[in-house]
């Protein structure tokens, strides 16, 4: 265990005991790795979301409950990027101090980032299986509701801080690893019931308009599919590398490996949400043709 003395904002503060890892060649090469993707995959998409977002959010009445979540959750990938490219800039000058703050501010985002997964996942739930309270919901009064929930889910992330500040490596793990178990069974519990709604047959199903309600549901359920699996594959992986980080059986090196994997397994999450929402906003040149055919059929 380093000596906390040694970093300037004072070790306590870091979950994990991450500053280990700091001269571990290979955790660092990952880290390197996924910051250069993020940035050439990412950070492209989301620039675009926000600039598509400030340009919808001029006419309200097109704006939806997951199109705001979603400029939120474009936000954090931002900030998450940002830390990454200081940490790695501190891993090659050797500025440990610049590693502790770039790496509790990815944790802290890191937070807002589930929360905002699983808000989505939620507000599918509510439209699809609870349409009536969704409707209510969606009137402007109620908008209110939704912003306080947005604004709570970053005062979160701050309140993580407090977590953080408590120097025991098993807490911040616990305090993890719930967290993680949650949103996995958040996740699976709205996507499956949205699911199940969509393999049923809804009522004025019948005659010409079959077909196209047909291919309406099937669109959604493919799409329901996708982020099941971006999410599943997301808090699972980060479950399944945490508990190994955790455990007292491997060396440093090799648990400073399987934490800093983890990232990878939020990749296609961070991509699939904001790549949906310029498909339905007709955004992207290789679907276009299908998206203004979607809003033209009757």
């Amino acid at each position: 265990m380093s000596d906390n003395s040694s970093f300037p904002f004072g070790a306590s503060l870091h979950p994990f005991s991450f500053h280990n890892c700091f001269h571990c060649t290979v955790s660092n090469f990952i880290v390197t790795a996924i910051t250069v993707t993020n940035s050439l995959l990412t950070l492209p998409v989301s620039v675009i979301v926000l600039h598509v977002g400030r340009r919808r959010r001029q006419h309200p009445t097109v704006t939806s409950h997951t199109e705001v979540i979603t400029y939120h959750m474009v936000l954090t990938e931002i900030m998450y990027i940002v830390a990454s490219v200081l940490y790695c800039i501190s891993v090659y000058t050797d500025l440990q101090w610049m590693m502790m703050a770039s790496s509790n501010v990815s944790f802290i985002v890191a937070c807002g980032q589930m929360f905002f997964h699983v808000l989505t996942c939620v507000e599918r739930y509510l439209a699809v299986v609870h349409p009536v309270t969704y409707l209510h919901l969606r009137k402007g009064g109620r908008v209110t509701v939704r912003n306080t929930i947005v604004w709570c889910v970053w005062l979160l992330g701050l309140a993580k801080m407090g977590v953080l500040a408590i120097n025991s490596l098993e807490i911040n793990v616990l305090v993890y690893l719930i967290q993680q178990a949650v949103a996995l069974a958040a996740v699976a519990f709205c996507s499956i019931a949205v699911l199940q709604v969509l393999k049923r047959p809804g009522p004025g199903e019948g005659g010409g308009d079959r077909e196209r309600v047909d291919q309406s549901k099937r669109r959604a359920f493919n799409t329901i599919v996708a982020i099941m699996w971006t999410l599943v594959v997301r808090f699972g992986g980060c479950l399944v590398c945490t508990l190994l980080y955790s455990s007292s059986r491997l060396s440093i090196n090799s648990r400073c490996v399987a934490f800093v994997s983890s990232y990878w397994f939020c990749l296609p999450s961070s991509l699939v949400s904001p790549l949906l929402f310029l498909h339905r906003a007709g955004k992207l040149p290789c679907f276009k043709g299908n998206t203004e055919s979607e809003r033209q059929s009757p």
